[in-house]
């Protein structure tokens, strides 16, 4: 769970820190940095997995794809970045296995992970140069001084079922004068790895493993669940055969295997009396129930299994009784589906990132899809367990409708402020919460958006001053013909949004 992410020199995020908690909408107009937050999380992501220059590669640019390393430093004119620092703050997983299968438990799981990065010019990749690791650190954050750090509301007991262990010394260090980095060992004992970091091609936290490092490799298993969801209606239409992978794809592929795994494979922790049958169906009217909330004709939801052909098939049956197959559903419906069975999977974890999730949803039923995602999300009232699994969510919109009816507490507003630095002026992309929430009361002060940005969500459209002519009668209005007008203008609909 990612609760905090300082960004300096990345794009135009220059001097960025936002706190999260399990569920945040972020908020703004095209070009103001929503996407390159988005990107900051997926960099990190995939530096946590991969060496440095396929890491870059990954991130996208304007254009769709970065060819040009120096693309990703943030700049001003013709005047790059040197370097670019990300800071994190997480909860970590308490266990997990590494590569190779090998059982890793976390001493701590609150962890601060600082990275830089500084361009250097190489002679092998002249288009693209390449990124040399300056600074790697990966130190605990003390239980007692957690409450100073989780901002957001949460229960106690929360709270000590995801922060757990002790620790005294760093995980990873760098010495700066020498430009070299350690990776020390959970144990109290034991020399630590040192490597020159001019020399290193990836970070030292993604080459950690169970063995030697295995609070390290519970970091980087987090840091690698930090996901850009980006579901496609042609992946969700897909039937799938018996071999497909048991898990949602980041593109919504699998949906039809992942459901039916879900629904024939009993958790240890609910088999007390319940036979196969009954989860089975437990599992498919708890998705229909779902899915219910944003359609009105539903009244089952199924996988047919196809023995012959060996293919599973998603269908959704009308209160006709008329069953439809994935491929006939439309693109909302497919979308809402597949965050259904991923809020129903326990074995998903981590951070799910979301672009303009109302896209393709009816107007009127946008709070259901914001109910879903908020349910998604980790319930930070009640203690992590295999009903309530360490989940995050964070969406990006532009949507009036949809910044109208998430919690106040969750919103962040993406704008660009005119910042001076070295007698240079440049945009930077701030990000802002509403006054009197917990992001307004965190201790260092937490950045407010002013209410006339705000006020351009909740009132979006603008009057138009109609040029009437004087002189004209109104027999004769009335015989003219009739001029189209916005359906906001329309005296009928002005009269049912703000009265007599």
């Amino acid at each position: 769970m990612l609760t905090r992410l300082k960004v300096s020199g990345f794009k135009n995020l220059a001097d960025v820190d936002v706190r999260f908690g399990p569920f945040t909408c972020v908020a703004g107009a095209n070009g103001t940095g929503k996407s390159n937050l988005f990107d900051a999380i997926q960099f990190l992501s995939a530096l946590a997995d991969r060496p440095l220059i396929e890491a870059a590669l990954s991130v996208r640019d304007e254009g769709g794809r970065t060819g040009d390393i120096r693309s990703l430093f943030h700049r001003v004119g013709n005047t790059y970045a040197d370097k670019m620092t990300f800071e994190t703050e997480m909860v970590v997983p308490f266990e997990g296995v590494d590569d190779l299968g090998q059982q890793a438990e976390a001493s701590i799981t609150f962890l601060r992970y600082t990275v830089t990065l500084a361009y250097r010019t190489d002679e092998s990749l002249r288009s693209l140069g390449a990124l040399e690791l300056t600074r790697e650190e990966l130190l605990h954050i003390n239980l007692g001084d957690a409450p100073n750090h989780l901002h957001f509301p949460h229960s106690g007991k929360w709270r000590r079922s995801a922060l757990r262990g002790r620790r005294t010394s760093p995980l990873i260090s760098t010495e700066p004068d020498r430009r070299i980095i350690k990776v020390h060992q959970d144990g109290s004992g034991g020399r630590p790895l040192v490597r020159v970091a001019a020399n290193l091609p990836r970070t030292m936290l993604s080459a950690s493993d169970a063995a030697e490092s295995p609070t390290a490799l519970l970091a980087r298993r987090e840091m690698q669940s930090w996901r850009l969801l980006h579901l496609e209606p042609s992946c969700l239409r897909q039937p799938d055969n018996f071999k497909a992978p048991i898990r949602l794809g980041m593109d919504g592929s699998h949906m039809a295997a992942t459901l039916y795994h879900l629904a024939h494979v009993k958790p240890p922790q609910q088999s007390n009396g319940t036979t196969a049958d009954e989860w089975s169906a437990r599992v498919h009217a708890d998705i229909a129930n779902r899915l219910a909330e944003l359609l009105d004709d539903v009244q089952r939801v199924w996988i047919d299994r196809d023995d012959q052909r060996e293919l599973l098939t998603l269908y959704v049956t009308g209160r006709d009784g008329t069953p439809h197959p994935a491929r006939a559903l439309s693109d909302g419906t497919l979308r809402f589906l597949a965050l259904a069975v991923l809020e129903s999977d326990p074995e998903s974890r981590g951070l799910l990132c979301l672009e303009e999730r109302e896209n393709g949803i009816y107007p009127g039923r946008i709070p259901a899809m914001l109910k879903l995602l908020q349910d998604i999300a980790t319930d930070v009232s009640e203690p992590i367990d295999l009903d309530n699994p360490l989940r995050q969510v964070i969406i990006n919109t532009h949507s009036p409708a949809v910044v109208a009816q998430v919690p106040d507490d969750s919103l962040l507003v993406a704008e660009l402020k005119e910042t001076v630095h070295a007698g240079q002026y440049f945009k930077r992309a701030c990000f802002s919460g509403l006054p009197d929430t917990w992001r307004d009361k965190s201790p260092e002060g937490g950045q407010v958006v002013s209410k006339g940005k705000l006020l351009a969500y909740l009132n979006p459209i603008a009057p138009i001053e109609h040029d009437i002519e004087e002189h004209v009668s109104d027999q004769e209005r009335r015989r003219a013909p009739r001029k189209p007008c916005r359906v906001i203008d329309r005296p009928d609909v002005q009269l049912l949004l703000f009265g007599a």
